[in-house]
């Protein structure tokens, strides 16, 4: 299938689009990790045992994560069926509406046992959203970039979720530094309030996105595939193991943001939560750096060897950054999370748009990246809870913490050393060496 070059300005729109839309939307998702160590524990959860109020409260944190593969199935479908824009679209207002409702829910002292039901169905949302996400901002940068800078452009929604993370930290700041009781009274529901705001600016941003060529030259060959599931399973299911596999990195992400956090702020350590927040928030502005430059690298020497030096980095600098945390000295925590966060694990998080996407035609290319890396970010999500658990009766077993982030490594690792390089592939061969036949009966026109 030929492919028209995207039209002069459009990679730049689409980077540009893909990272402010992924900023706004993790933005969201990323206060209720803040929250959920900080907050949620004492406002629906029962503070007479802190430590099993605080192991539920993570819990939650991990339940959208679970809901992330259910939602990657259906937008994954929809996205490879009707375009990308219009999931990113989709994606934004309904993590925008969820997040908003959080901010407006009652806490356990007003409605007992039914508000957690009612913070988990809302999370859930959350998840599913989260879903299409990137799967989708990553389809359309990747598409509309040129052959020999997909890294860079498809590193824009990594970036952005940075971004987002960013904002959502720079916002918790002067809220966790409320007095107690207006803090857990109506403090902590204004960053989920302002999540209307976000919602608003990503649909005017999202959409005046064009489609991608490569979506559009489908369509108009009547290529569309009636189940892209099928397809992708059929002839792309080695490339979906190694994606789940190497979603499993993300791990360090959710360890790093809410168990670290969680552990930092504990009577055992004792730091503040402000002080913490700030340790977040530096090694994020690090990373908006750290990740097209990393990206970058990989358009020059390849996916697998930068991607490999954030994974396995990654397995040993938690050991370091967990110490540190153990050790209470601050310049010590800020040194090293900025370095195991910022710049170690940016290697990895910024070049895994272009490194999934890259193994899948165009035909399967969001169901494929949607679906592997969903799988595998529920596992992560939910390593925050095991984490809690390994840690002990009193969360102070660090160093289990670390063994375990650093096993949740190896299968990424294990995945690059696997996959083909794809750095110098053109766009439109992407993919092609699983096909053994260009017609198929699941073909549609559009």
């Amino acid at each position: 299938m030929s492919v028209p070059a995207a039209p002069p300005g459009q990679p730049k729109k689409a980077a540009t689009a893909a990272w402010i839309g992924s900023a706004l939307e993790y933005y969201d998702f990323f206060i209720y990790g803040s929250a959920a160590a900080l907050i949620f524990p004492k406002v629906f959860f029962d503070e007479s045992d802190p430590a099993t109020a605080t192991l539920l409260s993570l819990a939650t944190f991990g339940v959208a994560y679970a809901a992330r593969p259910v939602g990657a199935l259906f937008l994954g479908h929809f996205g490879d069926r009707l375009g990308r824009k219009k999931i990113m679209v989709f994606t934004l207002l309904l993590m925008g509406l969820s997040t908003f409702l959080i901010g407006c829910l009652p806490g356990r002292a007003q409605v007992g046992s039914l508000a957690p039901v009612l913070l988990v169905l809302c999370r859930v949302l959350q998840g599913v959203s989260a879903a299409g996400e990137q799967a989708s901002a990553n389809s359309m940068t990747l598409e509309h970039a040129p052959s020999d800078r997909r890294g860079f452009f498809s590193s824009f929604t990594l970036s952005g979720t940075q971004g987002g993370q960013l904002l959502a930290t720079l916002v918790f700041i002067p809220i966790a530094a409320l007095p107690e009781r207006q803090l857990l009274s109506w403090g902590w529901r204004v960053p989920f309030w302002l999540s209307i705001a976000v919602a608003v600016v990503g649909y005017v941003i999202r959409r005046k996105l064009e489609e991608t060529p490569a979506f559009t030259a489908q369509q108009a060959g009547g290529e569309v595939l009636r189940l892209p599931l099928a397809v992708l399973l059929r002839e792309h299911w080695a490339d979906v193991l190694r994606v789940i596999a190497g979603a499993l990195v993300a791990s360090v992400s959710t360890i790093f943001t809410v168990w670290a956090l969680a552990y930092a702020t504990s009577d055992s350590v004792g730091m503040s939560r402000s002080s913490m927040l700030w340790v977040g928030a530096l090694a994020n502005l690090v990373a908006l750096a750290a990740i097209p430059a990393w990206a970058t690298l990989s358009d020059r020497i390849g996916r697998r060897p930068v991607y490999l030096v954030g994974a396995a980095g990654s397995a040993v600098m938690m050991f370091a950054y967990l110490w540190a945390i153990s050790t209470g000295s601050y310049p010590l925590i800020l040194v090293l999370g900025v370095l195991a966060f910022g710049v170690v694990y940016s290697a990895a998080n910024g070049v895994w748009p272009s490194f999934y996407g890259e193994m899948f035609t165009t035909r399967v290319r969001l169901s494929g990246m949607a679906i592997g890396t969903q799988i595998g970010f529920a596992v992560a999500g939910f390593a925050v809870t095991f984490a809690a658990q390994l840690a002990g009766p009193d969360g102070d077993d660090w160093s289990s913490v670390a063994f375990f982030t650093a096993a949740l490594c190896v299968p990424p690792v294990i995945a690059a050393l696997s996959a083909r390089e794809t750095a110098r592939i053109p766009t439109e061969q992407l993919g092609e060496r699983d096909l053994k036949e260009t017609a198929r009966p699941e073909r549609v026109a559009a």
